[in-house]
């Protein structure tokens, strides 16, 4: 099984969380965050930040976009739904956004 479809352990994914502010691990164990925008344009800013770096590491987190208010969610699929080092990159990426 290749790096990016292997879980993590609890205490990898724990670490990684405590270097990406505000992002949180569900109930279901995948990596999440909410966050609400001053304005839909700044929003949308961020949704568009998200989607360059999804393409950059060829992983796309789920997403949801209402208003000012995006929700994102990541979990490797291939991996059965687990966190995998692939989903802790791309959240250290998106942290670093604005």
């Amino acid at each position: 099984m290749s790096r990016a479809r292997t879980p993590l352990p609890d205490a990898v994914v724990a670490d990684a969380l405590a270097r990406a502010p505000g992002w949180s691990r569900g109930e279901d164990g995948a990596l999440q965050r909410a966050r609400r925008f001053p304005t839909p344009a700044a929003a949308f800013g961020f949704v568009s930040g998200v989607a360059l770096l999804a393409e950059r590491h060829d992983h796309h987190p789920e997403l949801r976009w209402v208003f000012r208010d995006v929700e994102l969610r990541l979990v490797t699929h291939d991996a059965g739904d687990a966190v995998t080092m692939r989903d802790v990159e791309l959240m250290l990426a998106i942290a670093e956004l604005p």
